[in-house]
């Protein structure tokens, strides 16, 4: 079993493996020719990193990237959330854990960091060891105003860019649409004025997909976070068609149900068919089911252990499954 914390095809060609992209939109594809041999060879070195938990790096493979609509900017489709992982106290002991898994992120090619003022000290702790690794300039920092009232709002944004280190917020968030009209107006005016690149909403529940569609058709967003699963597809029905069709980059969060997927195939062997699109663990199984969905733009798993942070960056690199595969792989899991 992998990842048990985290709040994380068609035939190949005779002498080439074709790592592709969800082909069901056009700008998502990406054709990547490599031998068989350098593919089992970086998957099983991977697997090996992962298994054993060491500071060696995942697959060293490309890594998946799609599109922000808004822009032309590309980022990879595998993340990193900070959601109760990155609470941690100021000791080096204490952020021991979470700075060896911030490096090995950025070492696999990971960049965007979410986090948010509702995390306790996640903020003050992704900035500092961004200082401490020299990494600040590799990191797309995602954080979120979580209060009510323009003049709070402004503070607290602020408070985020100390924290942070940065004076450019690279995608600033209304938190579970917490004053969410307010709010906007001066994301908007930020955005203008250079001190954020990009502006979105979240929320985390089913029972809020209206609410964040009812805002996505009125105003002009660069993103919207919303939760999506192998068992929690709701997303499928309008926030993922109505975000593609306004142009609005997607971010999912708690992909792994806050554990509860691992709890549910606990003991169950991964099937053999997981081959075909490049998988080898349960997390790859639910991450890549997420990543395949053309409207997907980027999925933020959390994690505090180096192992886990491995597995799912490999989730984010090789092949994706088509239509019918997807469809396989829910009404899988679904028998458990």
């Amino acid at each position: 079993m992998q990842n048990p914390e985290t709040v994380p095809h068609s035939k190949e060609p005779q002498n080439n493996v074709i790592l592709r992209q969800a082909s069901m939109k056009k700008n998502l594809n990406t054709v990547i020719p490599l031998s068989r041999r350098d593919l089992l060879k970086w998957i099983l070195a991977a697997s090996g990193s992962a298994m054993l938990g060491n500071k060696a790096s995942a697959a060293r493979l490309p890594a998946i990237t799609r599109t922000i609509a808004s822009s032309s900017e590309t980022i990879p489709v595998v993340g990193l959330g900070t959601s109760r992982t990155f609470n941690v106290g100021t000791s080096a002991d204490e952020r021991a854990a979470i700075k060896e898994v911030l490096k090995l992120f950025v070492t696999n090619g990971g960049s965007i960091v979410d986090s948010s003022p509702m995390y306790g000290e996640a903020e003050r702790v992704v900035g500092d060891l961004s200082v401490e690794l020299k990494i600040q300039d590799k990191l797309f920092l995602a954080t979120k105003v979580w209060t009510e009232g323009r003049d709070a709002g402004i503070e607290q944004m602020k408070t985020s860019m100390r924290l942070l280190h940065t004076n450019k917020i690279d995608l600033m968030q209304v938190h579970n649409l917490v004053d969410t009209k307010t709010h906007l107006k001066t994301l908007r005016d930020w955005k203008e004025k250079g001190l954020i690149r990009y502006i979105g909403i979240t929320h985390y529940r089913v029972d809020a997909h209206a609410a964040l569609a009812k805002v996505i058709r009125k105003e002009p967003l660069d993103f919207v976070q919303f939760n999506y699963s192998i068992v929690t597809r709701d997303a499928e029905q309008t926030l993922l068609p109505l975000c593609r069709d306004r142009g609005v980059a997607t971010m999912i969060n708690r992909p792994y149900e806050r554990g509860a997927l691992f709890a549910k195939v606990n003991g169950q062997e991964l099937p053999e068919w997981a081959q075909e699109f490049d998988c080898s663990s349960w997390g790859q199984f639910f991450l890549k089911f997420i990543l395949s969905h053309p409207d997907v733009t980027t999925i933020i798993p959390a994690t505090s252990k180096t192992k886990h942070l491995l597995d799912n960056m490999q989730a984010g690199v090789g092949r994706l499954p088509d239509t019918t595969t997807r469809e396989r792989m829910a009404k899988f899991v679904m028998e458990f």
